[in-house]
C-alpha cells in the first residue's frame, strides 16, 4: 500500500490538557498534520465532515454524546476517516462496543509517544492496531468463560483454516502488527496482508480482536 505523503488527523477528548498533548506529540511528526479538535462527540461529527481527516483519535467518555455514538453516527454518514479509540480500559469496558460501531484501533491514554505516533500511521494505511496489553484484556473481556457450544462453534471455524493461516491467526491473536508477523514467520509483508484476509474471510469476520476471540474459545487442537 502506498505510504501517504500527509496524514490529517482530528483529535477529540473532553480534556483539554489531553487534547494539547496529543497535538504537541503528533504536531510534531513531520507526516501528521492536526487539522482539527474537538471537546465532545457531537463537536467530533461537526469538524470530521468538515476536516474529512486520515483519522480520529476518539475518547469514549464525553459529555453531550460519547465517544461510541459518535464513531456509530460517523460511520452511518460514510465517513473515510479511520477511528482510533483513546481509552483507560481500567473503567472503559465499553470498549468491544467501539469495535461493532467500526473503529479500527485502541490506545490506552498512557501509550509512549512515540507508540501513538507509529499507530496513527499504520492506521491511516489501513492497518488496524491493536496493542499486545489490550488485546489480552479485550479478550479476558469477551471470554470469561467459554461453554462447549461456543468452542465447538470456534472450531469448527478454525478448521476452515490453512495451516499457515491457523499460525497466522494465532499471530493477530497475540496482536503481532502484520510487519511483526511476518518477520515471526518468515513471509513477505504482502503475503501476509493476504493471509489476513483469507483469515478475515473464512472465519466471517472485520476485525483483528474478533479473529483473536475464535482462536481463545477454540482452544489449543485435540491431541495437542
Amino acid at each position: 500500500m502506498a505510504e501517504l505523503s500527509s496524514v490529517r488527523l482530528v483529535v477529540v477528548d473532553d480534556d483539554a490538557l489531553v487534547r494539547e498533548g496529543l497535538r504537541l506529540i503528533l504536531g510534531g511528526a513531520p507526516d501528521i498534520d492536526v487539522v482539527g479538535e474537538a471537546a465532545d462527540g457531537r463537536d467530533a461529527i461537526d469538524v470530521v465532515m468538515r476536516e474529512r481527516p486520515d483519522v480520529v483519535l476518539m475518547d469514549i467518555r464525553m459529555p453531550r454524546m460519547d465517544g461510541l455514538a459518535a464513531t456509530r453516527r460517523l460511520h452511518e454518514r460514510g465517513t473515510s476517516a479511520r477511528i482510533i479509540v483513546l481509552t483507560t480500559f481500567d473503567t472503559d469496558e465499553m470498549v468491544l462496543v467501539a469495535l461493532r460501531e467500526g473503529a479500527v484501533g485502541f490506545l490506552l491514554k498512557d501509550t509512549r509517544p512515540a507508540d501513538i505516533v507509529a499507530a496513527v500511521r499504520r492506521v491511516a494505511l489501513g492497518e488496524p492496531t491493536l496493542s499486545p496489553s489490550i488485546t489480552g484484556r479485550l479478550i479476558t473481556m469477551a471470554t470469561r468463560q467459554v461453554d462447549d457450544s461456543r468452542q465447538r462453534a470456534a472450531r469448527t471455524l478454525i478448521a476452515r483454516l490453512t495451516d499457515r493461516e491457523r499460525q497466522v491467526a494465532l499471530a493477530v491473536s497475540e496482536g503481532l502488527s502484520n510487519a511483526e508477523i511476518a518477520e515471526s514467520l518468515h513471509l513477505g509483508l504482502a503475503t501476509v496482508k493476504t493471509h489476513v484476509g483469507s483469515v478475515f474471510a473464512k472465519l466471517e469476520v472485520t476485525n483483528r480482536v474478533q479473529v483473536a476471540r475464535y482462536v481463545h474459545d477454540a482452544g489449543p487442537e485435540p491431541g495437542s
